[in-house]
C-alpha cells in the first residue's frame, strides 16, 4: 500500500533559496507587472528624467558641432579644398565659415541642455513635489 501512494504522489524536488531567488526572476520577465511602483522609486525615475533628455540634445549638438568644425578645419590646413573643384582657391574663407558655424553648434550645447533641464524642471515640480510631500510625512 506504502508503495502504491508513492506512485501517485510522484517525485518533488525543491529548489534551494538561491534557485527559487532566480526562478522568481525569471518568471517576473514573462508576467505582467501587478504592483505599482513605490513612491520613492518613482521619485528617483523622474528626477533622473529631468536631466537625461537634456544630456542626450546637448551630446548630439556639441558632437556635431565639433565635427563640423573640424571639417571647416581640415579645408583649411590641408589639401581637401581641392575636393570644391573651381572654388578650391577659396577653400580657407570656406573652411573658415564652416569652422566657425561648427563652433556655433558646439557652444550652443551647454545653454540647449540649461534650457531643457529648466523647462523639464517647470514641468515635473508639482509631481515631484506631490510624491516629496508624502514621502516626508
Amino acid at each position: 500500500m506504502e508503495n502504491n501512494n508513492q506512485e501517485q504522489s510522484g517525485f518533488h524536488y525543491t529548489y534551494s533559496a538561491k534557485e527559487q531567488t532566480e526562478l522568481k526572476r525569471i518568471r517576473d520577465k514573462y508576467t505582467a507587472p501587478t504592483v505599482e511602483e513605490d513612491k520613492m522609486a518613482r521619485l528617483r525615475r523622474l528626477d533622473a528624467s529631468v536631466t537625461k533628455t537634456a544630456q542626450i540634445v546637448a551630446l548630439v549638438f556639441g558632437i556635431v558641432g565639433v565635427l563640423i568644425l573640424g571639417f571647416g578645419m581640415s579645408l583649411c590646413l590641408t589639401d581637401l579644398g581641392e575636393l570644391l573643384g573651381s572654388l578650391r582657391d577659396r577653400a580657407m574663407l570656406i573652411g573658415i565659415l564652416i569652422g566657425v558655424v561648427g563652433g556655433i553648434l558646439a557652444s550652443l550645447a551647454y545653454p540647449i541642455y540649461n534650457g531643457i533641464v529648466k523647462a523639464k524642471r517647470k514641468k515635473l515640480a508639482p509631481e515631484i513635489i506631490r510624491l516629496t510631500d508624502e514621502l516626508m510625512r
